[in-house]
C-alpha cells in the first residue's frame, strides 16, 4: 500500500519555526544514516550507461503515451494508453525499463541494492538510483524515447482483466499531467483521448475491488503549511484520479501475480489482515472524528465511505495507514508458496510498477517479460530472489522511520506555541498498566502519547506539557 508522505510546503527565510523543522529534519537524516549522494564511481558507470542502454525488442512509440504524477515529479516510471476494444478495454501500462540501465553485479546495481527505495523526508529525498538515470535517461518523461515494460492489459465489459502480455518496447510520452488538472480536465471532457477513459475503468475496477472485498486507498499526503501566525499542519485532499490511476498499477499488480504463479517464479507482496486489536482501536479513532462505523462493514467499504474534504475525516485516513502493516516479500521459485494473498489487495499482488524507486520492481519486472516470451528468467534474477525480502524489509524500516520521525518533528513545531494549552480528545489505546496511553486529539487531528491514568474510549481533556522539536516529543497529560 502506498506511504504517507509529509511534506514541507513552505519555509522563509529567516522563518524561526521553519529553521528548527529543517534543523530537525537534517538530525533525523544523521540518525538514520541515510546517504546524502553517490560515490563518483557510481555516478561514473550510472552516467555512462545512461549514454548506451540495452536495445529494446518493440518500437511502440507511435503509442500516444500520458504520464501521470504529482507535481513536479521527475522520476517517472508509468505511462499509460487507455482505448475501448471488443466491448471492453485495451490498457497499455508503460513500466520504465531500469534493467536496461542497470547492469547486474555492477555499482548502480550494488548501491541501489543497499538503498532498497527512494526514501522521502518533508524536505527532500534519498533516490535508489543516481538522477542521471532516476530523474532523466530511464524516466519516462515527455517528447523523449525511452525503454519500457509495457504490460497490455485486455479487459471485459466490466473491467476484469482477460487477456495479459508484458513486452520490451521503445515508448514516448506525449504529456506528463498532473493529479488536479487532470481531474478537472476528466470532468469537463478536455482530457487527452489516451486516458480520458480513467474514470470509466477506474470505477469499474474499484467495483471489483468491492466485490473481493479489498481495502486500497490513495492516502492523503500530510502538509506543514506557513500561516501568518506559525505552522498549521494538514491534509490535501486525494483527487479522484488518484485513486482511479492507483486502480491501474493494481491491476497491473495483480496481473503480475498471477503470472509469476502460473510460472512458479518470482516474489509476491503478501500481507494478513489487520488483528481484532488494530480493528478495535481504529474503529475509536473513528468515532473521536465523528466517523460512525457500522461494526458489520468491512473497513475497505468504510474507509471509501469517508469524506475527503473533511480535514479531521482526512486525519483518520492518514492514520488508517496502520491497518496496512505487516505486509512482506514472499519468494519462491519452482513452487508455489501457501501464502500467496495480499489482504488489502484482496488477491495475490506484487510489485511492478516503480522500478525507478523501488528495487524489488526491476527483478519481478524481468519475471513476468521472461514467462510472458516463454523464455527461461535470466540466472542473476534467479539469485536476487532469496535476498530481496531483506533488502527490502530493511529499506521499509528506514521508510517508516522517517516517516515517523518527520512527522513527529513536524508535529512538535506545528505544537511548539501552545505549550500549557487544554485540547479535547479520546483514548484509543491503553497501556496494560492504564498508566499512559494514546489519545486522538480533535483538534488539530494529531495521534499522541498521554501520560496518567486513562479509560479506554474515554473523552478526555488533555494538556499539552512539552513541545520540542529537537527530540520530537509532545508530553501530554491529563488535566487536573
Amino acid at each position: 500500500m502506498p506511504h504517507t508522505r509529509t511534506r514541507l510546503t513552505t519555509v522563509r527565510e529567516g522563518h524561526a519555526d521553519g529553521h528548527v523543522l529543517e534543523a530537525a529534519l537534517d538530525e533525523i537524516r544523521r540518525e538514520l544514516e541515510l546517504p546524502s549522494g553517490f560515490d563518483a564511481d557510481v555516478l561514473a558507470e550510472a552516467e555512462q550507461a545512461a549514454r548506451s542502454p540495452k536495445p529494446s525488442d518493440h518500437d511502440w512509440t507511435d503509442v500516444e503515451f500520458v504520464t501521470v504524477d504529482p507535481p513536479g515529479a521527475t522520476d517517472l516510471d508509468q505511462a499509460m494508453h487507455l482505448e475501448r476494444r471488443d466491448g471492453g478495454y485495451r490498457v497499455r501500462y508503460a513500466i520504465a525499463d531500469v534493467a536496461a540501465f542497470v547492469e547486474p553485479g555492477g555499482l548502480v546495481d550494488a548501491e541501489a541494492r543497499r538503498r532498497g527505495q527512494t526514501l522521502y523526508a518533508p524536505d527532500a529525498r534519498v533516490p535508489l538510483h543516481p538522477p542521471v538515470l532516476s530523474e532523466d535517461a530511464a524516466s519516462l518523461l515527455p517528447g523523449v524515447a525511452r525503454p519500457a515494460y509495457v504490460w497490455v492489459l485486455d479487459l471485459d465489459a466490466d473491467g476484469e482483466t482477460v487477456a495479459v502480455d508484458c513486452v520490451r518496447s521503445m515508448v514516448r510520452s506525449r504529456a506528463q499531467l498532473e493529479y488536479e488538472d487532470l481531474q478537472a480536465n476528466l470532468d469537463d471532457g478536455r482530457a487527452p483521448e489516451a486516458i480520458s477513459l480513467l474514470g470509466e475503468i477506474g470505477r469499474k475496477r474499484i467495483e471489483l475491488e468491492h466485490a473481493r472485498a479489498g481495502a486500497s486507498l490513495a492516502i492523503p499526503d500530510q502538509e506543514v503549511v506557513e500561516t501568518p501566525s506559525g505552522y498549521e499542519l494538514r491534509f490535501r485532499p486525494p483527487v479522484p484520479a488518484e485513486d482511479w490511476n492507483a486502480q491501474i498499477s493494481l491491476m497491473t499488480g495483480m496481473a503480475a501475480a498471477d503470472l509469476m504463479l502460473a510460472g512458479e517464479i518470482g516474489v509476491l507482496r503478501t500481507m494478513p489482515g489487520p488483528d481484532r486489536r488494530t480493528i478495535a482501536r481504529f474503529h475509536r479513532q473513528a468515532d473521536a472524528l465523528g466517523a460512525h462505523w457500522p461494526a458489520e462493514m468491512p473497513y475497505g467499504d468504510f474507509l471509501r465511505s469517508l469524506d475527503a474534504t473533511d480535514p479531521q475525516l482526512l486525519a483518520l485516513l492518514h492514520a488508517s495507514a496502520t491497518l496496512f502493516r505487516g505486509a512482506g516479500y514472499t519468494p519462491f521459485d519452482g513452487a508455489v508458496p501457501e501464502q500467496v494473498r495480499q489482504a488489502a489487495v484482496g488477491a495475490p499482488y506484487a510489485h511492478v510498477t516503480a522500478p525507478l524507486r523501488r528495487l524489488v520492481d526491476r527483478f519481478t519486472l524481468v519475471v513476468c517479460e521472461s514467462i510472458c516470451r516463454d523464455r527461461e528468467v535470466p540466472d542473476w534474477v534467479r539469485a536476487a530472489l532469496p535476498e530481496l525480502p531483506a533488502v527490502m524489509a530493511d529499506s521499509d524500516r528506514r521508510a517508516g522511520a522517517l516517516e515517523n520521525a518527520s512527522l513527529a518533528a513536524a508535529e512538535a513545531v506545528v505544537l511548539a506555541d501552545r505549550v500549557g494549552e487544554s485540547f479535547e480528545a479520546v483514548v484509543v489505546d491503553v497501556a496494560d498498566d492504564g498508566d499512559s496511553g494514546d489519545v486522538q486529539l480533535l483538534a488539530p487531528a494529531v495521534l499522541a502519547r498521554v501520560e496518567g491514568h486513562v479509560e479506554l474510549g474515554a473523552a478526555v481533556t488533555v494538556v499539552l506539557e512539552a513541545a520540542d522539536a529537537t527530540t520530537r516529543t509532545l508530553r501530554f497529560v491529563p488535566a487536573p
